[in-house]
């Protein structure tokens, strides 16, 4: 009987240990095998957000931008634009940056990187604008400086800075511009462009334009 009861033990703990196996042997499935490695096969590898995709927008200094070349991590960082208008990059050392849009530098540090690598795919994101400014001053919730962005107007400048306060001059609000060394005034009614009436005061802003809310 104690040889039976032995053996029997033998083969209910078999039993008992033969789901643990065949769980620790099961593959992945196809979701989780993508949720470890990501499409390319690195975890935690994103792709950084552009601040505008206006192919003609001109870096200026301050911009920070992210170079990226294919296959060749120690040449892909982000980069910010010097006040002398340069960046600095590995083998090619310094590269005027400002001045270029995103696909005249992508293709600069190309023409510089093919003498190093055959076929360089090289990509230019401009990730955060900071050379262009706009200032909206007076009874606004933030008053300051902000970043311009392609075909930001007046109307768009204020929300940026909070919006009015309570104590505002909504029909007396002012943008002011300076040109050829002279100094415009465009008259903005907030009141009349919201309700439709005026939406040509609504004026597409300019880098260094003043936004004077009384």
């Amino acid at each position: 009987m104690n040889g039976i009861s032995r053996n029997a033990t033998i083969v209910l703990v078999a039993l008992l240990a033969a789901p643990v196996f065949a769980q620790k042997d099961t593959p992945k499935t196809n979701n989780q095998e993508n949720h470890a490695s990501g499409p390319s096969g690195n975890a935690g590898q994103n792709q950084p957000r552009p601040a505008t995709t206006d192919t003609t927008y001109v870096i200026g200094p301050s911009d920070e931008l992210n170079i990226s070349v294919w296959d060749e991590p120690q040449l892909t960082r982000p980069v910010i634009v010097r006040p002398d208008g340069m960046i600095s990059l590995p083998l090619i050392n310094d590269v005027q940056a400002a001045g270029r849009t995103t696909t005249q530098l992508k293709d600069l540090i190309t023409e510089k990187l093919n003498k190093f690598k055959n076929d360089p795919q090289v990509t230019v994101i401009v990730t955060a604008i900071n050379s262009q400014r706009v200032y909206v001053i007076g009874q606004v919730a933030r008053a300051g400086a902000y970043p311009i962005l392609p075909g930001m107007n007046v109307l768009q400048a204020i929300a940026s800075a909070g919006g009015l306060t309570l104590f505002a001059k909504q029909g007396s609000i002012v943008v002011i511009r300076t040109e050829n060394g002279k100094q415009a005034r465009f008259p903005f009614d907030y009141k009349d462009v919201v309700n439709g009436r005026s939406p040509e005061q609504n004026i597409v802003l300019r880098p260094g334009d003043t936004v004077v809310v009384p």
